[in-house]
């Protein structure tokens, strides 16, 4: 018999067998993107598939950023050469802000919103309301086609209209929600100010933050359950919370790796670096795919009873280009110095100073006292590589915090 306190049996495997098996897929998913997706077929020219069965092997991948999805889906429309299928055969395509095009295979629960959804409480027979945009934004029809698969009805609410929602909440008596937080907090309110009970219990939301303080409120208001999802519209599911509400559990379907922000190399366990995905998903294979997102990997496994690995969260963008004295300074660009000189384990620039008058100063961790002309060296390498002029100022290791920033911005406009 199921264990109905678990989507399926994937969610309990012990981690080796999970990783065993991740890494078996690899291969056959870089294959499909090489042969079938002609921007892949560039992006992976110089790449043997069946090589690819490791960790180490696909770090050593290109990058795909997110940021970089604009450019490419110009060059080559809709969607940059990356899927699989032609747009005809797709079920749906939607239009996200950039605009960068997203595809939607026939699959059922294409987005695999569904391991999410469960994991919240919802089962068949619930009614789900539905608050994410469904205009041209694949949200919508992301936590919709999870819902469908696990036998729930769904009321496709959208965004706005919070008098007509109100109405439809109480007359349908939905179980369940999903949505921004922040507009959950709202309906709330609005049924309070009413003098009325509000009938939904759970509520699955993303696209925002759920401050500790937001989701004690909601709690003290009735609500059961208030986790939360994290996704994207290229990926779908990535990472959700269960009950035990310590961390977020990746998907199944996806491997995880944590990098240096700009670079593709990854972090040490537990800090914090940009997400990158790699996905197993036939029609749309993202191989190696920045997020621009940064989180960390947590420590061993949930108390709820689920294997996977846990990540923190969404921590902020990795994505922390600054533009010193008219010229852009990428994480990129902190990383190449940090590589020319093997001394510097760490490093952090830190731009200041006021009314346009920039300064900066690399701050770099190294193990041993450094050489007496270390900091000139590094110096000259900072103006070689940025073509500015800066300060190096040596730190004690652990001295520079573990929040993932490459490039600090402590400049002051007032």
């Amino acid at each position: 018999m199921p264990d109905h306190h678990f989507y399926d049996a994937l969610e309990t495997r012990a981690p080796a067998a999970r990783e065993a098996a991740l890494l078996a897929a690899l291969p056959a998913q870089v294959a499909n993107a090489k042969s079938n997706a002609p921007g892949f077929a560039r992006i992976l020219r110089d790449i043997e598939p069946a090589a690819v069965s490791s960790r180490a092997a696909l770090a050593q991948l290109p990058v795909t950023r997110k940021a970089d999805l604009k450019a490419l889906q110009a060059g080559m429309k809709p969607f940059g050469g990356l899927t699989t299928v032609a747009p005809g055969q797709l079920g749906k395509i939607f239009m996200s802000p950039g605009p960068i095009y997203d595809p939607e295979a026939r699959r059922a629960d294409y987005w695999r919103s569904a391991r999410a959804l469960f994991a919240a409480g919802l089962r068949a027979g619930d009614i789900l309301h539905n608050t994410f945009s469904y205009h041209l934004t694949p949200a919508g029809s992301m936590l919709e086609a999870g819902a469908l698969k696990l036998g729930c009805a769904v009321i496709p609410a959208g965004t706005g209209n919070t008098e007509q929602q109100i109405e439809a909440i109480s007359d349908l008596q939905p179980t369940a929600y999903v949505g921004t937080a922040a507009f959950l907090r709202i309906l709330v309110e609005k049924f309070i100010e009413a003098g009325l009970p509000f009938p939904i219990k759970r509520a699955v939301t993303g696209g925002d933050a759920l401050p500790p303080a937001l989701r004690a409120w909601l709690k003290d208001k009735g609500m059961e359950s208030v986790l939360q999802f994290y996704g994207t519209a290229d990926l779908g599911n990535i990472a959700y919370e269960s009950t035990a509400q310590e961390g977020m559990i990746l998907d199944e379907d996806v491997i995880l790796e944590i990098v240096r922000p700009g670079t593709g190399d990854p972090v040490g366990e537990g800090e914090v670096g940009e997400v990158i995905i790699t996905t197993l998903n036939p029609e749309y294979p993202l191989i190696r795919f920045a997020t621009g997102d940064l989180s960390a990997v947590l420590p061993g496994v949930s108390p709820c009873g689920r294997t996977n690995t846990r990540i923190k969260g969404w921590m902020g963008r990795a994505d922390q280009t600054t533009k010193v004295k008219g010229m852009f300074v990428q994480p990129g660009q902190v990383d190449a110095i940090a590589k020319r000189h093997p001394e510097i384990l760490k490093a952090r620039l830190v731009v200041e100073g006021e009314m346009a008058n920039d300064r900066m100063t690399l701050k770099v961790e190294v193990r041993d006292p450094p050489a007496p002309d270390l900091a000139e060296k590094i110096a000259a390498t900072l103006r070689d590589i940025t073509k500015l002029r800066g300060e190096v100022q040596f730190m004690k290791l652990g001295d520079l915090a573990n929040d993932g920033k490459v490039i600090e911005d402590a400049r002051k406009y007032d």
